[in-house]
């Protein structure tokens, strides 16, 4: 039973893979059966009755009629599975608590389905050929949960990537790391830390998971015969998904349309949010069993290609698009903690309708063997529409950088983060815009550069 400083805890961490809120008993009791069935398929987790989705104790009672049917509808899970029912007080308000536990005998069917945890949301698998694909493609082990004994995350964790863990996740300060640590369920029951814990928050994981980089390469023309660029981001995955991102804006065209004396607006070739979309699902739906590949970004003359290793799940291959499942849930969560998944199975929707609204071809998606998506770059940016003769003015918060860069000469993006009490992705995005404009400019390899004045620029 868990104590009220833990149930506070993890409602000041917001819901997320192993807890889920609830207001009340909903009227089909089956529906907290569903969610209950999903969690022991995954690694256990709470429901907790009389909060609601933001995090606020709203007080519930829970009869005993109430409490049967619980009950009564758990025992329909097969096999059976025992769940904790209690109540805690939290502020002189009641909130219910369900323990479930992560299953002995995986699957666990309720009514005739397998229910499995997608990030914060619980999906069903409606048939016999759905559920043993499923398993038969995750061998029932997902690769981000195998326990990973090299890692101790509390010594070789990269502290900056916690602090950005808990400002993207709009985390409490007075939480502590263990507390959260547990609360996202980075640990196997024994304690060691999981495979997706040591990617997602170790300082080079790529020295142990040598297949787990992202891989930037640009070409001349529209085949693969000649390279001009060719880098490869280890690293955290978060890490990943900011230098990648860094380096497509390096590449890509960009213009910007100047109206009167507000902030110019940068116009893309490509809209930038299809990138974010495309990076993010490769980093978190990837086959990393396959150790052959790595994630690539190819950029050639008409086009950029995205691909991970690992084709579509077959449950998803027949609703694509409409319908999403990982293979490592525990990734997955993590970036939907840090708002960087906005809704499970949006994300195709959402490349596709950025796409139209630029005027450029719907993405081109390939997905045997490697999965692939190819965006058609545009022909130009009119120049009737813009002005992309680049202004030296910036804003107040690019100037704030600026001067920073010329006090202290060669710090890294981190660095100049903390100075600024932003998270870093924040930062990078004030070095791209001021490396554009020429003010600036990157020097030194890619781990130990700073950003220096541009000497040009005066």
């Amino acid at each position: 039973m868990l104590n009220t400083e833990t149930i506070q805890s993890l409602i000041d961490s917001g819901e997320g893979y192993n807890v889920e809120f609830k207001v009340r008993v909903p009227s089909k009791v089956r529906e907290l059966t569903e969610e209950i069935c999903a969690f022991a398929n995954a690694d256990g987790g709470y429901l907790l009755i009389g909060v609601d989705d933001n995090g606020q104790v709203v007080d519930t009672n829970l009869e005993n009629d109430k409490r049967s049917a619980i009950q009564g509808s758990i025992s329909e899970i097969s096999p059976a599975l025992h769940c904790e029912l209690y109540s805690v007080n939290l502020v002189n308000k009641t909130v219910w608590v369900i323990d479930v536990p992560s299953g002995k005998d995986k699957p666990y069917i309720f009514s005739g389905s397998i229910y499995v945890r997608e990030g914060a949301n619980s999906q069903k698998l409606r048939t016999a050929e759905e559920m043993r694909s499923f398993f038969q493609e995750c061998n029932k082990i997902f690769f981000d949960h195998i326990p990973c004994h090299w890692f101790n995350i509390y010594m070789d964790a990269d502290e900056q990537m916690i602090k950005d863990f808990r400002t993207e996740a709009k985390l409490s300060p007075s939480t502590p790391d263990k507390q959260i640590f547990e609360n996202l369920e980075l640990f196997t029951e024994n304690g060691t830390a999981k495979n997706g814990a040591a990617m997602f928050f170790g300082k080079q994981p790529e020295r142990k998971f040598p297949h787990a980089t992202t891989r930037c390469v640009l070409f001349k023309g529209t085949n693969k015969v000649y390279i001009i660029d060719d880098k490869t981001f280890g690293g955290s995955l978060y890490q990943q998904y900011l230098q990648a991102m860094s380096w497509l804006e390096s590449k890509l065209q960009v213009a910007y349309k100047i109206e009167g004396a507000g902030p110019r607006e940068e116009i893309w070739e490509i809209p930038l949010t299809v990138f974010k979309e495309a990076i993010i699902n490769a980093l978190s739906h990837r086959d990393y069993y396959e150790q052959g590949a790595s994630i690539m970004i190819e950029m050639f003359d008409d086009r950029v290609e995205i691909s991970n290793p690992g084709g579509l799940l077959p449950v998803v291959a027949k609703d694509f698009g409409h319908k999403s499942m990982t293979r490592n849930p525990l990734i997955f969560g993590l970036f939907t903690r840090m708002h960087l998944v906005e809704r499970v199975a949006s994300g195709i929707p959402r490349m596709q309708e950025a796409m139209r609204e630029a005027n450029l071809p719907e993405p081109e998606f390939h997905t045997e063997g490697m999965f692939t998506v190819v965006f058609k770059r545009g022909i130009s940016i009119k120049n009737d529409t813009v002005n992309d003769t680049v202004n030296d003015t910036v804003n107040s918060k690019e100037q704030k950088v600026l001067d920073i860069v010329n006090q202290y000469p060669g710090l890294n993006s981190s660095k100049i983060a903390e100075l600024i009490g932003k998270s870093t992705s924040t930062a990078k995005r004030y070095l791209n815009s001021l490396v554009r404009l020429g003010i600036i400019e990157f020097r030194g390899a890619q781990k130990t550069g700073g950003y220096f004045k541009n000497e040009l620029h005066e």
